[in-house]
C-alpha cells in the first residue's frame, strides 16, 4: 500500500498537491521557523519549505520515512517513523507551526492526535489540517448526480452526520486480491468539538475547488458544478494560550 501511494504522489505530489493544496497551505502556514508534520508521507511538504524552516515530519510507514529522507537535502529537514495516533515521547514542545495535511482523515483516534500535537506546539502555535471535504467528499457514501433535463450536475450524499470507518481498496480493479486501508469520516461538527477539547480555537476555514475545466458539450454544467462543490476543507486552528490575565479598571 505505501508503494501505491508513494507511486501515487511521487517527487512533486499529485495534480491538486501541486495545483490546490500546496499553494493554499503554504500561503496560509506563512512563515514558520518550526514545523511539526504529522502523516507526512514521502515529505512532499517539507520540499516545498524555505531551508531555513525547521521541520520535523512523523509518519507510520518505515517506507515513505526513508524515502523522504532521501530526497531531502537540508539537514534542516528531519523525518522519524511515529505513530501519531498514540501518545510518543519529544522533548521538543516549541514547534510554531503544526500540519496534517490529507492525513487525519486516516487515522482512527484523531483525538490522541491532535492532544500530541498541542502537546509539542508553542503557546498560540498553529495548526493547519487539509482533508477531504467531509460534507461533499465522503468515500462510498456520496457521488455525482446528473441530471440532463436540467443539465445540473450536483453531488449526492448518502450518509453524513454518523462517524464512519470505510474500507478504501488500494487497486479495485483487482477486487478481493487488493490491499485495503480505512479512510475515517467525521462531520464538520466533531472536529470542531475535537479541537476545542484538545486545547484549540478554530481561527480560519477555507474550502478549495478543483482548478481544473472540462471541455465539450457537458462542460458548461461540469464547470459550475466544480465551483459549487469544494474538493477540500483547510481548518487553521490556534493552541489556546494557557494564561489570559484579566484586568479592571476602577473609575
Amino acid at each position: 500500500m505505501h508503494d501505491w501511494y508513494d507511486h501515487k504522489v511521487g517527487q512533486d505530489g499529485h495534480y491538486y498537491h501541486q495545483h490546490v493544496i500546496l499553494p493554499n497551505a503554504l500561503r496560509l502556514l506563512g512563515s514558520p521557523h518550526k514545523l511539526l508534520d504529522l502523516g507526512c508521507g514521502q515529505g512532499i511538504l517539507a520540499r516545498q519549505l524555505p531551508k531555513s524552516t525547521e521541520y520535523l515530519g512523523l509518519d507510520l510507514s518505515p517506507s515513505l520515512t526513508k524515502k523522504a529522507k532521501a530526497m531531502q537535502p537540508w539537514k534542516s529537514k528531519r523525518f522519524l517513523v511515529q505513530d501519531v495516533s498514540k501518545p510518543f515521547a519529544l522533548k521538543e514542545k516549541d514547534f510554531s507551526h503544526a500540519t496534517l495535511i490529507l492525513s487525519l482523515q486516516n487515522m482512527a483516534d484523531p483525538a490522541v492526535v491532535l492532544q500530541n500535537i498541542e502537546h509539542h506546539l508553542e503557546p498560540n502555535g498553529a495548526l493547519l489540517i487539509v482533508l477531504n471535504h467531509p460534507c461533499f467528499r465522503i468515500p462510498r457514501q456520496s457521488g455525482w448526480l446528473v441530471d440532463l433535463t436540467k443539465k445540473l450536475q450536483s453531488r449526492r450524499l448518502d450518509r453524513y452526520l454518523s462517524p464512519l470507518e470505510i474500507p478504501i481498496q488500494t487497486h479495485p480493479s483487482q477486487q478481493d486480491a487488493s490491499s485495503v486501508s480505512s479512510s475515517f469520516h467525521l462531520p464538520l461538527s466533531a472536529y470542531s468539538k475535537l479541537l476545542f477539547e484538545s486545547g484549540f480555537f478554530i481561527e480560519h476555514l477555507e474550502e478549495w475547488c478543483s482548478d481544473k475545466i472540462s471541455t465539450g458539450p457537458a462542460a458548461r454544467m461540469e464547470n459550475r458544478a466544480r465551483t459549487e462543490f469544494p474538493l477540500f476543507l483547510a481548518i487553521l486552528a490556534r493552541k489556546k494560550n494557557p494564561c489570559y490575565l484579566s484586568t479592571s479598571s476602577e473609575g
